[in-house]
């Protein structure tokens, strides 16, 4: 996350030439040997490494680094001697395919600086371990028909203070559940017409929302999850929630599968699409989901559920392959079987209904998908797997050293991909 600020700042405030790049003092440059970050089972993969301060390579350097599967115990754990500052970290094979992870740290007057490099290992054959239910379509299908018995009754506040010059702004309202509602920031074009939409689904965690596309000329709805208003800006009631009721809500009620917490989330944002069906500037036809990690994760589900979405752009989308951790290899977020946890079978058949892999086999919209091999928090094998499952047409970035962020290009160039495909003026 910090190397994403760094970066934002970077392209948006430090342009003028007289500007120096704000950086750590120690910069750790690190990278798989080969070219294109991907190393065939069998065969080593070595990794380059090198230490700058001031600019300069650091003689002499001592780094202490560790070899690892994606996710897993160490294999390696060893030291290395940078003598020019620039060197290989000789790395291992992997006999599956999969991802190898090298970490390095070098210290300077008692400051550890780390880094990390990812390799893929015969990526094209990485496969998902898990299974889908017998009833699957069918228990979604009655999801979807229990939540629709319940009138939206949606309501309208309006946001003066976060118009723009294009659109004006709303915090919205709408019934799902008894006494339960989802909560959202709708953003609506100002002038005269009919536009497209696009819901945007969320991260994990537990936030207020200022709303997204605010200058675009689209419908934009921005939802929550969690049934609390999403404009108590400034509040502490989030934090609160967050360290309280909410903590780890992504286990919550897993031994059921009609109890979990995330059928209640997966309904809503089919329901958050009928609500932008009520809207009239909707223009009736042309609607997109977006969003990462979590959002990426419910995307994907969303468009896999509901066939009037037409094209989807999924960031890290998370909750994909969890069995993975029974398997041997990493498993996508909330890693719930990562090993430490004690999981019953019982919440190992639930995960099922909710693993994005389900929903990805099902998939018939066109989607844009982005991540990166370095994802500390999304395994990368888990996003990989899962990808492998989409046999509608795909549109795929791999942004080799990203983390669990974006570079904002390769966000913008999944704007401009979506808003194509849903007819959005200017794009």
């Amino acid at each position: 996350m910090k190397n994403y600020i760094i970066l934002v700042l970077l392209m948006s405030g430090l342009s003028g030439v007289c500007q120096s790049q704000k950086e750590d003092l120690i910069r750790i440059l690190v990278a798989p040997v080969s070219d294109s970050y991907e190393y065939e089972v069998g065969e080593r993969a070595d990794f380059e490494i090198s230490i700058f301060k001031y600019g300069k390579l650091v003689k002499n350097a001592k780094v202490q680094y560790t070899i690892a599967e994606e996710q897993m115990k160490p294999t390696v754990n060893s030291t290395i001697t940078l003598k020019t500052g620039h060197g290989t970290i000789e790395g291992i094979k992997m006999d599956q395919p999969g991802f190898l992870r090298l970490t390095v740290n070098y210290k300077e007057n008692g400051k550890t600086f780390s880094n990390t490099a990812t390799a893929g290992i015969d990526v094209d054959n990485i496969k998902t371990f898990t299974q889908m239910p017998a009833d699957f379509d069918s228990f979604w299908k009655k999801a979807i028909r229990q939540a629709r018995k319940i009138e939206l009754n949606p309501q309208y506040t309006r946001l003066p203070e976060q118009d723009t010059d294009k659109n004006l702004a709303y915090h919205i309202r709408f019934n799902h559940g008894k006494k339960s509602y989802i909560y959202g920031i709708l953003m609506m074009p100002k002038k005269e017409g009919v536009y497209p939409a696009v819901l945007t689904v969320p991260g994990a965690g537990v936030r207020s929302y200022k709303g997204t596309n605010k200058s675009d000329d689209v419908i934009s709805l921005q939802i929550g999850i969690h049934g609390i208003p999403v404009n108590l800006y400034g509040s502490d009631v989030y934090d609160n929630l967050d360290k309280g009721a909410l903590y780890k809500y992504y286990w919550n009620r897993m031994d059921d599968r009609d109890a979990y917490y995330y059928k209640r989330v997966y309904t809503a944002c089919i329901r958050a699409i009928d609500f932008i069906h009520t809207i009239d500037k909707f223009d009736g036809d042309n609607l997109a989901v977006m969003g990462g990690s979590q959002g990426g994760a419910l995307t994907i589900m969303t468009a896999a559920l509901d066939d009037r979405v037409d094209a989807i752009a999924a960031f890290y989308p998370a909750l994909a392959d969890l069995d993975g951790f029974n398997n041997g290899r990493a498993g996508g977020w909330p890693r719930i079987f990562e090993r430490g946890f004690d999981f019953t079978e019982e919440k190992r058949a639930v995960a099922r209904y909710y693993d994005i892999v389900n929903f990805a086999r099902n998939l018939k919209t066109p989607g844009y998908y982005a991540y990166g091999y370095n994802d500390n928090i999304v395994p990368a094998s888990s996003v990989t797997a899962m990808l492998q499952e989409i046999k509608a047409k795909k549109t795929i970035e791999i942004a080799y050293d990203a983390a669990h962020w974006m570079y904002p290009e390769v966000q913008q160039q999944g704007k401009k991909w979506l808003f194509k495909k849903i007819k959005v003026s200017g794009y």
